[in-house]
């Protein structure tokens, strides 16, 4: 068995396809290939990749709905994902990350700085793997492990990734303060163009599924989860 990180990379272009093997291959990776959504999928669940590198516009299935399918999968719901793709625009681009993508990059872009970003989010997976699986704060646990909330014994959440994500961080950093872009650098990646404002939109929802009693906001400065 080989010890090499794999990526799998999802797209219809065979050009770019062998491009990207070739010079992953020259990183170290072990690189999986798949030429739409239906078969990236059945590679991801038969490979276990590190890192899936996928595309949006291919046939069978588009790489939006590859990403809601894996992240209701509890078999690959933890995988980092990369869009690469030549929808630009910031609506897709948002709805892409709302939906558990880890990093959205434009095509084109050297390959020089798609290994950059690549190794970028490895390393933030392997960061957030490294913390406890389990919070129990105040009186909810956050599992992290099944992406679930819980309250007592009846109540149970479901966040979406990134509100799961920016809960799971503040709540293990109990009572510090974490400004806007610490958040954002953390969940969203320090790649990735999103303004101050999507911290605040996040926490609002978060407050609107659980209560205003977890998350304080630090006027000026940006949140905290209380103590």
């Amino acid at each position: 068995m080989s010890d090499k990180q794999t990526i799998l990379v999802v797209d219809d272009e065979q050009d770019l396809l062998d491009l990207i093997e070739y010079n992953l291959k020259q990183e170290g990776f072990d690189v999986l290939k798949a030429e739409d959504g239906v078969e990236g999928i059945e590679m991801a669940r038969e490979h276990s990749p590190n890192l899936v590198l996928l595309d949006i516009m291919m046939p069978k299935m588009d790489g939006l709905e590859v990403v809601e399918r894996m992240r209701d999968d509890k078999k690959l719901k933890k995988i980092p994902i990369i869009f690469l793709t030549a929808r630009g625009d910031e609506k897709t681009e948002v709805q892409g990350l709302d939906k558990g993508g880890d990093d959205y990059i434009t095509k084109p872009i050297s390959t020089t700085k798609l290994i950059s970003r690549i190794k970028a989010v490895l390393r933030r997976f392997e960061e957030t793997e490294e913390m406890a699986d389990k919070i129990e704060v105040h009186d909810i646990v956050i599992d992290k492990d099944r992406y679930i909330v819980t309250r007592g014994e009846d109540e149970e959440f479901q966040l979406p990734r990134k509100e799961f994500e920016l809960l799971y961080f503040l709540a293990s950093r109990k009572g510090k303060v974490m400004d806007r872009q610490t958040l954002l650098n953390h969940v969203w990646g320090d790649n990735i163009y999103v303004v101050d404002r999507t911290v605040d939109v996040h926490v609002r929802k978060i407050r609107e599924k659980l209560g205003d009693e977890y998350i304080e906001t630090v006027k000026g400065v940006g949140y905290r989860f209380k103590e």
